[in-house]
């Protein structure tokens, strides 16, 4: 199975975030995904991918926020504020992916967004 480079390093980022977070519980999943990652000269990206991990973890511990009912007694402008920064930033993910897709310039596959703010003009 081969994924696209973006789709790749975005599996990669989420799986490195999860294999902390689970005490290494995704081993296979995170090799899988390594494997992959070796045949591929991603040296001169490893700032852009650590930033994309980096994302990746801020997401997860927002979201997790939910999950674990820390917003329980706030208000729901504040939790309704929290959904929406939780998806600004996701726009920030497709940059990210985009522009080490572009860097690496190995399939033509792109993430594409049509009436959204990641959208570029």
């Amino acid at each position: 199975m081969r994924f696209p480079v973006i789709e790749l390093v975005d599996r990669y980022a989420i799986a490195v975030v999860k294999h902390g977070k689970t005490d290494g519980a995704n081993e296979k999943e995170l090799e899988f995904y390594l494997a992959q990652l070796r045949s591929i000269n991603i040296n001169p990206l490893n700032s852009k991918i650590l930033e994309l991990i980096e994302h990746h973890a801020y997401v997860w511990s927002l979201e997790d926020d939910f999950k674990k009912a820390k917003i329980d007694n706030l208000p729901l402008e504040e939790i309704g504020r929290r959904a929406l920064h939780i998806r600004d930033i996701g726009y920030k993910r497709v940059d990210l992916k985009n522009s080490i897709a572009e860097a690496l310039n190995i399939d033509s596959v792109r993430e594409i967004k049509r009436d959204h703010i990641s959208e570029k003009n």
